[in-house]
């Protein structure tokens, strides 16, 4: 998208110049909008993991969202054992402190790393109820598409780790919001956005 917006302006750059640029600027205001967010995500958690193939390798994207969808942390690992969800519990923990209640599938690693790091958790494990945590994966997928996959673990470690603290700037639930208040709060969010970047808005 960058290439083709510069291009309509007449200036040309390389798929891999805005590559390098999103390496070099995108870790700096992710970071800073992580640092601005800290302690304002929701205490309801939905964790979820999806498989990516890597080089012919299986390798597990696991991910916890909030009630509102917002992404509270993403980690890649090659297990999808009770060893990978206590270290992506014990990360989240670190972060943000104990939830409220954790919503996750059926897969039973979850139950017995909550049990061993923080079993007064309220622990709801049905399917049904953890679609904020699945669906929450989509963005990922349609990017993997476009890239034709990710060529490492860690490639795919720093694009998720870049990408999403940005699009939870952007992410704006629309559930009980009026239009005025929906534009109020994505012209905020822009606002915010040129402050991250370091750019002044006439």
């Amino acid at each position: 998208m960058v290439e083709d917006l510069l291009a309509a302006r007449g200036i040309i750059v390389s798929h891999q110049t805005v590559r390098a640029w999103t390496e070099k600027f995108g870790r700096q205001f992710a970071g800073r909008i992580r640092r601005k967010s800290a302690g304002k995500m929701g205490d309801k958690w939905h964790l979820d993991e999806v498989v990516v193939k890597i080089g012919g390798k299986k390798h597990w994207l696991w991910r916890a969202v909030d009630q509102e969808g917002f992404v509270l942390d993403v980690l890649v690992q090659s297990r999808r054992d009770k060893k990978a969800a206590r270290r992506l519990l014990r990360k989240l923990l670190k972060k943000h402190g104990l939830p409220r209640v954790m919503v996750t599938d059926k897969l039973s690693s979850y139950s017995a790393a909550k049990k061993e790091i923080a079993p007064g958790i309220e622990h709801r494990s049905h399917k049904g109820l953890n679609n904020r945590g699945e669906n929450s994966h989509q963005p990922v997928r349609r990017r993997e598409r476009i890239m034709k996959g990710f060529k490492t673990p860690g490639h795919l470690q720093r694009f998720v780790s870049i990408h999403d603290p940005i699009a939870n700037l952007f992410h704006l639930p629309r559930h009980e919001m009026t239009s005025a208040e929906f534009r109020e709060l994505r012209q905020a969010a822009m606002n915010h956005w040129w402050s991250i970047a370091g750019v002044e808005v006439a």
